[in-house]
């Protein structure tokens, strides 16, 4: 292993930063904390017609949501076009690679004689060992690297094992365009040697591009680095990832209410595992993550399993980081700005108070704007449909004597409003169930919410006492 690791990860920003690229950047991360390296983090923008400056910042954006913080400053592939040229050029002047003037329609012949064949299309070489004085008048070419024709490419993988391709099969191809523009393939290998990545860890459809990149390293003299190409994220159905299967921006799960934690838990757990630890801290990741350890096969996302993991990374969160976390999060969460908008500093201790019963309760923090709605409602609170049905009839009367009995208590808390409720049923014969449910639906306007006598400790005497009275009223 080199002196120091240095991974990297390398977007392209013609959209969001998809699940997919979030696990990859994660693997990236993981693999050069825990061997005490660093990430450097390049765009790869030189497709100038689908890259755009709102994908770039959604990807940044994305990642520092998630935790998932690079060295130095990102890298732009395209900027980097001169050096590309730069290293094309020499690679002509030592006899490694040269310009192939083959016009459109001599190329268009090569592949339907290809096609014919029933093989793959392939540059036939004709420019190889040509004179340039050959070429026709006025022509730019474009250049082509000297791929070995006989033996094999061998891919030394940390995943994949390693990985033989049969030289026949990679042709000359083009590594600087006719306009003197760099193809992405020949951009990759010299942006990572420049930035001196000693482990490229990517998707396994770059694969086979990795045959090709080594080509370009030996021409040049230049150490390979090592590589891992990870398996695709595949659906719950198995089928290639999709929109409906979650294949989402990374921004859409933070709407969906996930915390960044156990996203990166459940992130880490596909395609990768350490024993049967399903729940993971950071530090955990960090200490035990090894790219060696990483499966061949193609992981499945499955929604539930993400939301479940979510509820126990919440329900084992400090009170005050998750009030952090969900405070943070509420611009972006369905009815989220609503409770930002009147967040003052006494809701605040409320909410905070009211964490321990409405976390036990929710698997996000969409469950949990939910969940803490009734602190943000003004009087007389509108009840949901099961709430009405729980303070019809007899619910009136049996809230009247409840109001009677709560107003008795002077030192407020939860254990001193249980022991006044509990008194009140036994004496009125009545079982604590039916107190505590109309009780719970005149507090909330809900059905279902934390422990009851926990809600009256959370809203206090005064309000407590007016939310009842409303409803006897």
């Amino acid at each position: 292993m080199p002196d120091k690791v240095v991974t990297r990860f390398a977007p392209s920003p013609t959209g969001y930063l998809h699940i997919g690229g979030a696990r990859t950047a994660l693997f990236n991360w993981l693999y050069a904390k825990h061997t005490g390296g660093t990430m450097l983090l390049r765009i790869e923008d030189t497709d100038r017609e689908r890259s755009t400056d709102a994908a770039t910042a959604a990807i940044l954006d994305g990642l520092s949501w998630l935790g998932l913080t690079w060295d130095g400053k990102p890298v732009s592939q395209f900027e980097r076009a001169p050096r590309h040229r730069e290293v094309a050029e020499e690679l002509v002047r030592m006899g490694k690679a040269y310009y192939c003037y083959a016009t459109p329609a001599e190329l268009e012949a090569m592949r339907e004689s290809a096609r014919a064949k029933g093989l793959p299309p392939r540059y036939d070489g004709r420019w190889r060992d040509r004179d340039p004085s050959e070429a026709p008048a006025g022509a730019k070419g474009a250049i082509r690297i000297k791929a070995p024709t006989d033996g094999e490419t061998v891919v030394h993988d940390l995943v994949q094992g390693e990985v033989r391709f049969p030289n026949k099969d990679l042709d000359d191809f083009i590594i600087l365009r006719s306009d003197g523009n760099p193809t992405y393939m020949h951009a990759v290998v010299v942006d990572d040697h420049d930035m001196g990545v000693t482990h490229i860890i990517r998707g396994d459809d770059h694969l086979t591009n990795a045959a090709r990149q080594t080509v370009i390293y030996r021409a040049m003299g230049w150490e390979v680095p090592s590589m891992s190409h990870i398996p695709l994220i595949h659906g719950a159905d198995g089928a290639k990832l999709s929109k409906r299967h979650g294949a989402l921006g990374v921004e859409a799960y933070r709407a969906m209410g996930y915390l960044p934690e156990a996203l990166l838990n459940y992130l880490a757990r596909l395609g990768w595992s350490h024993g049967d630890d399903e729940i993971m801290s950071i530090a955990d990741m960090i200490a035990w993550f090894d790219i060696g350890d990483v499966n061949k096969g193609a992981a499945r996302f499955d929604f539930a399993k993400l939301e479940a993991l979510n509820g126990v990374h919440m329900r084992r969160m400090n009170d005050a980081a998750l009030l952090d976390i969900f405070i943070a999060t509420l611009p972006y969460l369905e009815g989220g700005p609503a409770i930002a908008a009147r967040l003052d500093d006494r809701r605040k201790a409320q909410l905070l108070a009211a964490l321990p019963g409405l976390k036990e309760r929710a698997k996000t923090l969409v469950e949990l704007v939910e969940g803490a709605a009734f602190l943000f409602v003004d009087r007389p609170l509108p009840d949901d449909e099961k709430a009405a049905a729980l303070l019809g009839g007899e619910a009136r009367a049996i809230l009247r004597g409840a109001h009677a009995a709560l107003a008795t208590v002077s030192d407020w808390s939860a254990a001193s409003a249980e022991a006044a409720i509990r008194a009140y049923a036994q004496a009125g014969g009545h079982k604590l169930g039916a107190v505590a449910q109309p009780l719970r639906a005149a507090l909330t306007g809900k059905s279902t919410s934390p422990g009851v006598f926990d809600l009256l400790a959370v809203l206090g005497r005064e309000e407590s006492l007016a939310r009842i009275a409303d409803q006897i009223d």
